[in-house]
């Protein structure tokens, strides 16, 4: 079992631990990690581990195995079971797909309720993403009306705060799922939330920055439509968040 750091402090950036496992060449579980495995439309981080002996592994990927979180590694180099490594995330990217996971949840906010629309899809890259809709209509004037009222969001400066529900009251709470499909596995006991106080509470398992404000402005750059009730929006972030 991993202890997943980021799920508490997504600003962790490096961290130390010890090498449980290494399941193949290149490859390693740690017994903590802040490096994010990817979910939920989120890449995995990347980033670099470092043993005693000064060298240095480049982290290439991440991934979830079973409880455990598997660290792919540049080479055939593996530190050995029971080495003390110093994990370093590469910060500015983790940092641009927190401020754009956080503006997904704005834009996602901001359609469920002005508009009542379910998310059927979404995907997201350091900076840029798109989120799919149930909506039967899509237009230029649309586009340019969620742009004006996602950065009302931004300029509001909400708190984003993070914590967990039992799965009964979860389950009471329906709109804490707004994909069209409910994909929480039936196994899981807790589930965790992001909230964007005032505006939307979401189940959720990525990084998230503080307040709505370190997203900085965002563009809606495209639109299209995807099916008879399954339109797009495109967003963008400024380079640089507040």
């Amino acid at each position: 079992m991993t202890e997943l750091l980021f799920l508490t402090d997504a600003y962790i950036r490096e961290f130390d631990a010890v090498v449980t496992d290494t399941p193949q060449d290149g490859v390693v579980v740690l017994d903590k990690t802040a490096f994010y495995a990817g979910g939920g439309g989120q890449p995995c981080d990347v980033g670099t581990l470092s043993d005693a002996d000064g060298t240095t592994y480049r982290v290439t990927k991440v991934a979830r195995s079973g409880g455990a979180v598997a660290h792919t590694l540049d080479g055939d180099r593996t530190p050995s079971v029971g080495a003390a490594v110093r994990g370093a995330i590469d910060w500015e990217r983790r940092y641009q797909l927190m401020r754009t996971h956080t503006a997904l949840h704005i834009l996602c906010g901001v359609v469920w309720r002005d508009y009542g629309a379910l998310v059927t899809g979404g995907d997201m890259r350091p900076g840029a993403a798109r989120m799919d809709f149930e909506l039967e209509n899509m237009s230029a004037e649309f586009a340019s009306e969620v742009e004006e009222l996602i950065n009302r969001e931004v300029a509001s400066e909400r708190a984003i705060i993070v914590d967990a529900l039992s799965r009964a009251d979860a389950d009471a709470h329906p709109d804490l799922i707004r994909t069209k499909i409910n994909l929480l596995p039936p196994a899981i006991k807790e589930v965790r939330t992001i909230d964007i106080s005032g505006l939307d509470l979401q189940a959720d398992g990525g990084t998230h920055v503080h307040n709505t404000r370190e997203v900085g402005r965002i563009k809606v750059v495209g639109h299209e439509s995807k099916g008879r009730i399954n339109k797009r929006l495109r967003i963008a972030l400024d380079e640089a968040g507040a």
